[in-house]
């Protein structure tokens, strides 16, 4: 068994520990990325499927983002970490990066609250003041998230902590414009009772700033521009390295223990594993205060998402939008049958449908010219059961033999085809690869309780003060990621990744970053070479190695037996 001492660990490497770390590194620390996976990245990630000579590639998590343009939070942060001219975002469309598609209508949602305002107006004349309304309390609380510490926020004062649903109904909006305005909702996974306003502002401001983008070569080029930050500052990002515990000596943390046994000292230890995992399992309540023991073992986790994966050997044109597919105008009812462990009236709830070789038509691993790689996604009922499972895979369950499973995923597929047929026409004689992830192929690779991308429920009881800070009760740890006060997804978790950063280093970092404070020269970094593969590059340094030497060895080999051949 041996011992390693670095300044800082991070304990996982989605992308709120990858940009602590990197931030962590810039102070000229030496960091320490854990990860049980062979790739590093978390939600960010890709993966490949070979057929023949031909392969594709798909996004885990990334479908789009926003805050890309200049000024914008990505544009700022990586900037500053010293890989912003490494990393390109691609603008989907302006005057409908998404697409609804109700029974009775189609909404095409624009970048701008002023145009979006216009246009639902538009489409609902006999709720203008209803519409305009809820608009001007949605983008006040946006806005006022924005401001400095101190300032007067004087709408998000009386509605940024009350749920979704009370808007609506003081706004007096139909169900129909209620469906439209709710939208939003998929990319949190929470009903209008069950969210908090601030929650349902900030993603629709997230996006109204400065529209929609992708990031160009995928979300995978996020990860590995990362790990390049991190490992120019002298630090290393290790895959293949499951932590078995979390080492605290006299009430502080000061370390981890690796599954094959390996002891790794640190000051500052930083988990960007799941929350409750981290309580329950990498530290144990022991260490605990029992409130806090409590509070991770009853909150709860936002639904899960399904997702199936399809190429087809046509190219789909259409514009640059992702579509949302809605079968009825209900909002709560859907997330009530949800809860409930059921498929609302045994159809899916909605259907989202992202085109990745539309929104980065320039990537060559997507799929070969002419076919299309696209996405359709919808959220899964709560709990295994639905799955014909009892135990989930990071608790040692087995799922993917199961025959109600297997059954279960068949049927879902075929639903959502079905319903990504209603906006992109007929292509099922067409699909040449199909594959569905689950709940379950998601908390197999993340350890995610429940295999949710988004976390803990952003619920009133869940939000702000009341949800994990960065700093924890234990001195020396840290959390980051999803289940943290900066909340879920790509932008909550680089943006907390900063600040659990700053409260480590005592340091407004956001604040430096803004100014135009460069953290990490670009020139320490070193220039992509000519086989730049941003999947293998965020495997580490030691794997990167490993497998590089291996490939050596093979192509030594095949030379060999070429020239032994009796044809030579």
């Amino acid at each position: 068994m041996s011992t390693e001492r670095w300044d800082a660990i991070v304990i996982g490497s989605g992308p709120g520990g990858l940009t602590a770390a990197a931030c962590l590194g810039s102070s000229g620390k030496r960091v320490l990325v854990l990860e049980r996976h062979d790739v590093a990245g978390g939600n960010t990630q890709v993966f490949r499927r070979h057929h023949g000579d031909d392969w594709y590639e798909f996004d885990v998590g990334v479908h789009y983002v926003g805050e890309c343009q200049p000024g914008g939070l990505f544009t700022v942060v990586f900037a500053a970490l010293g890989v912003g001219d490494r990393l390109r975002f691609l603008p989907l469309d302006r005057d409908g990066f998404d697409t609804l598609h109700f029974p009775d209508f189609e909404f095409r949602v624009p970048a701008g609250w002023d145009e979006y305002e216009r246009r639902l107006v538009e489409q609902f004349p006999n709720e203008r003041a209803g519409i305009e309304k809820c608009i001007h309390v949605l983008r006040s609380v946006a806005t006022e998230a924005r401001s400095f510490p101190g300032e007067p926020r004087p709408v998000s004062d009386v509605w940024a902590r009350r749920p979704l649903s009370e808007l609506f109904a003081e706004s007096e909006l139909s169900p129909q414009a209620q469906a439209v305005l709710d939208h939003w909702s998929g990319l949190y996974a929470g009903g209008p009772k069950q969210t908090v306003l601030s929650m349902h502002a900030n993603i629709i401001g997230h996006y109204m700033n400065g529209g929609a983008f992708y990031p160009e070569g995928g979300g995978q080029m996020i990860a590995a521009r990362l790990v390049q930050a991190v490992e120019a500052t002298g630090g290393e990002v290790r895959t293949l390295s499951p932590v078995e515990r979390i080492t605290v000596r006299d009430g502080v943390a000061c370390g981890a223990v690796l599954a094959d046994g390996t002891e790794i000292e640190a000051p500052i230890v930083v988990s960007n594993a799941d929350y409750r995992r981290t309580v329950e399992q990498l530290l144990g309540p022991e260490h605990l205060a029992p409130g806090t023991v409590k509070w991770a073992h009853d909150a709860v986790m936002t639904l899960g998402l399904v997702c199936v994966y399809v190429v087809v050997d046509v190219e789909l044109t259409g514009p640059n939008t992702n579509y949302f597919i809605f079968p009825d105008y209900r909002t709560d009812e859907l997330y009530e049958e949800l809860d409930r462990g059921a498929l609302p009236h045994g159809d899916v709830p909605f259907a989202y449908v992202a085109l990745a070789s539309r929104k980065d038509p320039g990537n060559p691993e997507l799929c070969p010219p002419g076919h299309t790689n696209f996405q359709i996604m919808t959220l899964a009922p709560r709990g295994n059961e639905f799955w014909g499972v009892d135990t989930g895979p990071a608790d040692g369950g087995q799922y993917r033999r199961n025959e109600d499973y297997r059954a279960r995923k068949e049927q879902l597929t075929d639903r959502l085809i079905d319903a990504a047929e209603r906006v992109l026409g007929p292509f099922r004689d067409h699909i040449v690869h199909v594959e569905m992830a689950t709940t379950l192929s998601h908390e197999r690779y993340t350890h995610s309780t429940g295999g949710t991308s988004y976390g803990f429920l952003h619920s009133p009881e869940q939000t702000g003060d009341h949800r994990p800070q960065y700093r924890t009760e234990i001195p020396g740890l840290w959390v980051v990621g999803a289940n943290t006060v900066s909340g879920h997804g790509i932008a909550g978790a680089v943006s907390g990744g900063v600040f659990c950063a700053s409260d480590i280093l005592e340091r407004p970092l956001i604040v430096d970053m803004y100014m135009g404070t460069q953290l990490i020269d670009p020139a320490s970094i070193p220039a992509d070479g000519d086989d730049f593969d941003p999947l293998e590059y965020c495997r580490g340094e030691r794997l990167r190695a490993k497998r590089a030497e291996r490939a050596a060895s093979l192509r030594e080999r095949r030379a060999q037996s070429a020239e032994d051949s009796p044809e030579n």
